[in-house]
């Protein structure tokens, strides 16, 4: 039980605000982007700044309350809320500093990789990110950060420079390859296991405008397409990106209305090389079988980071089911198709998103992201807005994801996964796991950041 000294106390403390149960905007701050996750903290609160996140983090641990920390919000498993808890809400620390000088790119915990894109386009540069422009920055890096340009600069990981944390006893500190190194090898896929991240410095990359977008083919051409596929990024260079997608065609332009919601496969492109060798590159691609419909072109970066917010807004009925893939024989091949043939709702959806190239060059142990020989990470996701399909979704995604399975390495994408069990999470880490406990060991021995893809202290 909490006293009202202590929260008044609390609110005091902080420059942002501190949010409780029937409070006019509690509902709204709540929400995370998975809406099957419907969950009530006892305060919520949201963080302005360093001070903030230090005054909270020291009330929680006094208080003994269970800590869930919130960047975007838009984790799979709704990690960034939790029941009669505290929220450390980090939106409100959404700035973004560029220095295009030094290529570097200085961003607060809670902005989205939407504020990134765009102060950084101004320049001619990004950072490695995901595919959706609404995901938070936070999550997204500490998970690892597959995306765009995963093959051609490496994961989010491998273009992160230094952060700033609050760590479990209430210090705040740095951490890079010279201080703290070991806190910065196991933030660099290790999750929020460790602290309170509050901001993140980035190498950023020279990308303007890509050469990109979707391709689609008719189901029936989907075995010989991912055949293709996968002998075609085997030998891609670095500057070449597609990944893979089982999709229903969204009922709105760009889209042709003959194709409103059919069942389709397709590979959406993302080419970062010459801009005039582009047209040679994907002469190639579209020779091999013309698509019934192809959008790929010129297209600047942060319109293709953004391409599918409108297909996935916030507050949807999201199941996730993950695995890192290495090969993908006929057998697999046969069992994708027939699970795609039976997507359940237009948002429904299968991705096979490619982690060779750059990203696969860095070595095994240098980041605590363990599956460098992983060729994809692959994501099945039952999604749509009606809670009442719910369970038709997730049994859909737990079926196509349990006959896949046995092609996998064993481990997923922890942004991917839902909360699934310390083997799935051992698995994904492999054998950095042990070393990830005894840092985990050292800067939050109570285990007081719990409420995520949790490596426990002991």
């Amino acid at each position: 039980m909490l006293s009202k000294a202590a929260i008044a106390a609390l609110r005091g403390s902080l420059r942002g605000k501190l949010i409780e149960p029937g409070d006019p905007s509690f509902d709204e701050a709540r929400k995370v982007y998975n809406a099957m996750i419907n969950r009530s903290p006892r305060l919520i609160a949201q963080c302005a700044d360093v001070a903030d996140v230090m005054a909270a983090v020291k009330f929680g641990r006094e208080e003994k309350l269970l800590m869930a920390i919130r960047g975007g919000g838009h984790n799979a498993g709704g990690l960034g809320v939790c029941d009669d808890g505290l929220v450390i809400d980090l939106s409100p620390m959404s700035y973004v500093c560029v220095d295009p000088k030094k290529k570097t790119v200085l961003v607060g915990g809670g902005a989205l990789w939407r504020d990134v894109d765009h102060a950084t386009h101004a320049f001619g540069l990004a950072v490695p990110s995901g595919i959706i422009s609404t995901t938070g920055v936070a999550g997204l890096t500490l998970g690892g950060g597959i995306g765009y340009l995963t093959r051609r600069y490496g994961l989010t990981i491998d273009n992160l420079l230094a952060v700033e944390m609050v760590l479990a006893d209430g210090r705040f500190v740095s951490a890079n390859a010279k201080e703290n190194a070991d806190l910065f090898w196991a933030v660099r896929g290790g999750g929020g296991n460790f602290g309170v991240v509050t901001s993140f410095l980035f190498k950023a990359q020279r990308v303007r405008t890509d050469y990109g977008g979707p391709m689609l083919w008719p189901m029936e051409d989907a075995a010989e397409m991912m055949r293709w596929y996968r002998s075609f990024m085997a030998k891609a260079p670095d500057d070449v990106y597609g990944f893979f997608a089982f999709h229903s065609v969204p009922p709105w332009p760009p889209f042709p209305e003959h194709l409103h919601n059919k069942k389709m496969c397709g590979i959406v492109w993302c080419y970062t090389g010459p801009m005039k060798k582009a047209e040679k590159v994907f002469k190639a691609i579209r020779n091999f079988k013309t698509p019934a419909l192809d959008l790929a072109g010129p297209i600047p970066h942060p319109v293709l980071q953004s391409m599918f917010d409108r297909l996935y807004p916030p507050g949807m009925q999201w199941y996730w089911k993950a695995d890192f893939v290495r090969t993908l024989p006929d057998e697999a091949i046969e069992q994708h198709v027939k699970h795609a043939e039976k997507m359940p709702t237009v948002q429904s959806a299968m991705h096979l998103y490619p982690i060779n190239g750059a990203a696969s060059r860095v070595k095994k142990d240098e980041t605590a992201w363990w599956h460098r020989d992983a060729v994809w990470a692959e994501v099945i996701v039952g999604v749509d807005p009606d809670a009442a399909k719910r369970e038709e979704i997730s049994t859909w995604a737990k079926e196509y994801w349990s006959s896949l399975h046995p092609y996998s390495l064993g481990g997923a994408y922890v942004n991917f996964m839902m909360e699934e069990g310390e083997d799935r999470i051992r698995a994904t880490y492999g054998k950095n796991y042990n070393r990830l406990v005894k840092i985990k060991k050292r800067y939050d021995p109570a285990n007081l950041f719990r409420v995520n893809q949790n490596i426990k202290p002991k």
